[in-house]
């Protein structure tokens, strides 16, 4: 119900309560009538006042308005602090850990030390070439440094310092009390001083008799000397003529303070950032100590509300200009805890001068192709894990970004696993991957016409080995061995059951798919099998340095679940290799230069994706590395015979063919534990271990039933599971139709 001012009619009476409010008795100037509450209006009026005379009112009273004493603003939105849970502030509260980061890992300390002993070492050497002109130097400032030293102790004994001002003071304003009591303690001060001063002088002349006349050493002459020279000389030298020279003429680490990150921050341009901290300059926060990290400090910084630290991430380069570092010595983050969490870590020295640690796996070592195992390293030097199985993955980059070495790191961990199956081409002719061909099955250099045909033609075998696989797969399944429908460590090292891993490593592969009459299909089927194959223990490594949609099909970048992104030379192909808006969230590998940052990417798909470092192995290194695995490859059966690639199949078997050939004569039922004695001395590569509860699950697919078969033993009767020779011949005959009919 809507009520109008000018409506007599339409107004209620006056004092009817309205919802716990009153209307006022008559309009306001403008047309509108105010509404209060009514214990305000009540509490305006006299207590012992029932029916008020509005005429007798007080004539400066506007009777057309209500004063509110006290307005009711609800209930409060945020509980007392006394009402808080008084172990809450226990629970919550941050505190400072026991053992500081920086001591918590043997890497950490071992970087820190490094890092604090090459500095010192190069500030002793420094010194230590220049040490002559050192020498003379404090020689020369020695001789007048006497007598400035006998100087500074006369002016000292004196008291005259201080007290001479205050004494002039005195005589300028005539106030000569004050004047003869500033003199009286200067001459107590200076009666305790003289004979300081006395004691000292006679010590000293003692000390210079017993250094000329008596027999000291002379190791005793020169300490005494190493330690009065080097004092007169600095008492003796001018402020402005240091006796050493600068090491550097700036200094070569910025230590990492709140203030400078605030400051490094607002220079980014984040209109967020500035808009907060120009009403709260406390907008940014530091949820933890600035600490030192590894070789270099780190700061986790809380930034403004709304403002998400991806966007610092992408602005790296003003951040390292606001700090005046290079770019490869500032590494911001995304930090655990909230999207607005920025983990800035600045190093002691830039990424491109830090000697990176050498390969766990260059001297000693096995790989499993089912574990981490170490792939690159972080701008701190910590060891990053990276993993193979049920993982394909695309490294690309410019020419000279270490594309090619990173992907052959990745291959050469796999050669280290005597049960992985390598299958490597390099379609740049080169042989950067040639040191591995001891150990693959199949090997190909060049991008002639021959060896894009024998590429494709593998793909084409991968699609029908993943065929296969996923047979064994739904068949070991069935047995209980493979509950999650995927390739386990146990599988793999079975011998005979054809699910061993299969690593398969293409480099420049756009020459393949750029192929005019391979590269269609080729890339349609390499989608297929990357889609496939990763549960199957296929796993596909892809090299490119022309990410495009063309050079590299969109279906596969999709698919692919761990991606390496080297130097690239502009947003498209960054985007291509790690995905869609990777560029405007914040990762960026256009930042690194070919060959001055070889190496160096931005790795995805194994945990946040990040700036890493992978490690270097030259092809002499790689030969050591091959030596090792050809050696565990002899040990375990697994080696490949030179010169040969054929694509053999793993060994295949028909349990229901199987079951027909080993059928006891003349039987019209059968036991599944005679049954299965007789398929291992078939098969026993295929069926050894297998009892009557695996016979059960493998015939389930089939849909052979099997049931309680009884005989008589002994005159006592027996029962047992098996099946009968008309359900297994019935099962054959429909699976026969089928073929035919399909």
């Amino acid at each position: 119900m809507t009520h109008d001012p000018h409506d007599p009619d339409s107004r209620p009476a006056p004092g009817r309560e309205l919802n716990g409010f009153a209307f006022t008795d008559r309009p306001d100037r403008d047309g509108t009538a105010e509404v209060v509450p009514l214990d305000s209006r009540r509490r305006a009026r006299p207590a012992d006042e029932t029916t008020p005379d509005d005429d007798q009112e007080d004539a400066f009273f506007d009777r057309e308005t209500i004063a509110v004493a006290d307005r009711v603003t609800g209930p409060p939105v945020d509980p007392p602090d006394e009402d808080a849970a008084p172990y809450a502030s226990l629970t919550t509260r941050r505190r400072a850990p026991i053992v500081p980061a920086w001591l918590r890992t043997w890497q950490s300390v071992r970087a820190m030390l490094t890092w604090q002993t090459r500095d010192a070492g190069y500030v002793l050497g420094y010194h230590a070439v220049r040490s002559p002109k050192y020498l003379a130097k404090t020689l020369w400032y020695a001789l007048p440094g006497v007598f400035t030293a006998i100087g500074r102790m006369l002016h000292w004994a004196t008291a005259e310092e201080g007290n001479w001002a205050l004494r002039q003071y005195a005589a300028d304003r005539n106030d000569a009390e004050t004047w003869l009591k500033l003199d009286k303690q200067r001459q107590r001060q200076s009666r305790w001083r003289w004979s300081i001063l006395m004691v000292l002088s006679v010590v000293a002349l003692l000390g210079l008799l017993v250094l000329l006349v008596a027999d000291v050493p002379g190791w005793g002459r020169l300490a005494a000397l190493a330690v009065a020279v080097p004092l007169l000389a600095r008492a003796g030298r001018p402020t402005d003529k240091p006796i050493t020279d600068r090491v550097s003429e700036a200094p070569r680490y910025r230590k990492l303070t709140a203030e400078l990150v605030r400051r490094a921050l607002l220079s980014c341009g984040i209109s967020g950032i500035t808009q907060a901290v120009s009403k709260d300059p406390n907008a940014i926060s530091f949820p933890q100590e600035i600490h030192r990290d590894g070789p270099g400090h780190l700061a986790i910084v809380d930034l403004p509300y709304g403002v998400e630290a991806a966007e610092v991430v992408a602005r790296r380069g003003r951040l390292a200009s606001a700090m005046r570092l290079p770019l490869d010595q500032v590494w911001p983050e995304p930090a655990v805890g909230h999207p607005g969490r920025l983990a800035l870590w600045v190093g002691y020295e830039p990424a491109s001068q830090m000697k990176q640690p050498a390969w766990p796996l260059l001297r000693d070592g096995t790989a499993d192709v089912f574990k981490p195992f170490p792939f690159a390293t972080t701008p701190r030097m910590e060891t990053v894990q990276a993993e193979l199985m049920f993982r394909n993955w695309l490294v690309g980059g410019q020419p000279g970004s270490g594309k090619t070495f990173g992907l052959r790191l990745a291959v050469l961990a796999a050669s280290l696993d005597p049960r992985a199956e390598l299958r490597v081409y390099e379609l740049k002719g080169v042989g950067d991957f040639k040191v591995l061909e001891p150990v693959c099955t199949e090997y190909g250099n060049g991008f002639d016409d021959e060896t894009i045909a024998c590429c494709a033609a593998m793909i084409g075998w991968l699609y029908k080995e993943c065929e296969r696989r996923s047979k064994r797969i739904a068949h070991y399944h069935a047995l209980g061995k493979a509950p999650e429908n995927k390739v386990t460590p146990e599988l793999a090292s079975l011998k005979g059951s054809g699910l061993h891993p299969l690593i398969v490593a293409i480099d420049e592969v756009q020459e393949l798919f750029l192929h005019p009459k391979y590269g269609k299909e080729a890339g349609e089927i390499c989608e297929k099998v990357i889609k496939l194959g990763r549960a199957l223990g296929v796993i596909i490594m892809l090299g490119t340095q022309i990410p495009d949609k063309d050079s590299l099909p969109t279906g596969i970048t999709r698919n692919v679940n761990t991606r390496y992104c080297m130097s690239v030379a502009d947003q498209v192909a960054n985007d291509m290799i790690l995905g869609t808006s990777a560029y405007k969230q914040g990762y960026r590998a256009t930042v690194f230069e070919p060959v001055t940052d070889a190496g160096w990417g931005i790795l995805a798909g194994l945990g946040k994706a990040a700036a890493r470092r992978s490690f270097y192995l030259d092809t002499r290194d790689a030969e050591k590395v091959v030596a090792r695995a050809v050696a565990a490859r002899v040990q375990a059966g697994t080696l490949p015979e030179p010169g040969t690639q054929a694509r053999q199949d793993a060994p295949v078997f028909d349990l229901l063919a199987d079951l027909a050939e080993i059928w006891p004569a003349g039987e019209n039922a059968a036991w599944n534990e005679l049954l299965c004695s007789r398929l291992i001395e078939l098969r026993p590569e295929i069926y050894t271990g297998w009892k009557s509860e695996q016979l059960t699950s493998a015939l389930k697919p089939y849909g052979l039933r099997v049931g309680d078969i009884g005989r008589r033993i002994d005159g006592r009767p027996v029962t047992r599971r098996g099946i009968r020779v008309d359900d297994l011949t019935e099962v054959i005959a429909e699976r026969n139709r089928q073929k035919r009919s399909g």
